[in-house]
């Protein structure tokens, strides 16, 4: 069986993190996503939020479960027991930054390999950050995540629909 991680923040999850979940289950027998509890940032979703987020977003996909990590990736891997991390790639720079993260987890224990999948062109300019910079504001964020995260961006943002 064949086990890839498809981690991130997702804070939140967008309909391009969706996209790629899609598409890399299709390739995989089991696809964890492994969502990512960094220190170092203070999300606008808690981990468990995120997770219940990304439960809803796949609840169709059997092959896909959902888990929270902190630490190193190739440490949640290895626990997994997987054998392929799956990255997205919207742009020339996420490319730079993940060939090294890829060559340095490789590094670390080489028989985990990342995959690379480019990123859907009509979600080529969405993140995370874009959403939240939106939502924060207000914004028509209907066409970047599911209609369930549109909820949540309201009710933490506290503003009714324009």
């Amino acid at each position: 069986m064949k086990t890839a991680i498809y981690p991130g923040s997702f804070d939140p999850v967008t309909l391009g993190h969706i996209d790629i979940i899609r598409r890399a289950a299709k390739m995989t027998d089991r696809l964890i996503i492994g969502v990512l509890k960094n220190s170092s940032k203070t999300p606008l979703f808690s981990i468990e939020e995120r997770v219940n987020m990304l439960k809803e977003a796949c609840k169709d996909l059997s092959n896909v479960e959902v888990r929270h990590f902190d630490g190193l990736l190739v440490d949640f891997a290895k626990a997994c027991n997987a054998s392929v991390i799956i990255r997205g790639l919207r742009a020339v720079t996420d490319f730079e930054y993940e060939l090294q993260w890829a060559q340095s987890n490789q590094a670390i224990n080489p028989k985990i390999d990342t995959v690379f999948l480019v990123t859907n062109v009509q979600y080529s300019y969405l993140s995370s950050s874009v959403v939240r910079e939106y939502a924060s504001h207000g914004g028509d964020v209907t066409s970047f995540v599911p209609d369930f995260v549109v909820k949540q961006l309201r009710e933490k943002f506290a503003y009714k629909e324009k």
